[in-house]
């Protein structure tokens, strides 16, 4: 599979490779462009069944997460299997497809924001979480809220009073590769 340095639409003969091997590229500014697809082939609406491959990756190559070496996923759209920003790009799609989907990150998990960067007492990160745990700097660290509900973030700073947490998904202001290959709609 080729990957690209930059988000946009193949063209010329490379173009004309990827078509011949099944893959089409799009890039998603700032609307969905379906593939073109055998009209006959099921469809994928917002409460399909699929079984799929699929691959997430950070834009240049680090795989996040991929089925692609193993067995195919199976889900159903609309319950929460797969985050909304990647359901949408499903829509639409035909059985069989399989398209690459180049990702901002307004787009994805959203732009890093400074003010989720929060300080937060030990007496209450140690009052809700797992008694006697031994935090390290870097751990994605889910703990309840004072007044109920959860929160995780990634612990930046880890203080005797204070430390100081990450509260953006470890995945904002990543810029992202969405990969998919249809194997079954119903």
């Amino acid at each position: 599979m080729a990957s690209m340095d930059v988000p946009g639409l193949i063209c010329g003969r490379g173009a004309q490779e990827h078509r011949r091997r099944g893959v089409t590229y799009n890039t998603v500014l700032p609307a969905f462009i379906p593939a073109m697809s055998d009209s006959s082939a099921p469809v994928v609406t917002a409460s399909a069944y699929l079984t799929l491959h699929y691959r997430l990756a950070k834009l240049g190559g680090e795989d996040i997460v991929t089925t692609f070496n193993g067995n195919p996923a199976t889900l159903m759209l609309g319950q929460n299997q797969l985050a909304p920003f990647l359901e949408q790009r499903l829509l639409g799609m035909a059985e069989g497809a399989h398209q690459i989907f180049n990702l901002e990150p307004s787009q994805a998990f959203g732009e890093r924001t400074a003010e989720l960067i929060q300080p937060v007492s030990r007496a209450t990160l140690d009052e809700n979480s797992v008694p006697g745990a031994d935090y390290q700097v870097g751990e994605l660290i889910d703990f309840a809220a004072p007044k109920g509900g959860r929160f995780a973030g990634v612990l930046r700073e880890l203080g005797d009073e204070v430390c100081i947490f990450d509260f953006n998904h470890p995945l904002a202001g990543e810029r992202l590769q969405f990969e998919v290959k249809l194997i079954s709609v119903l």
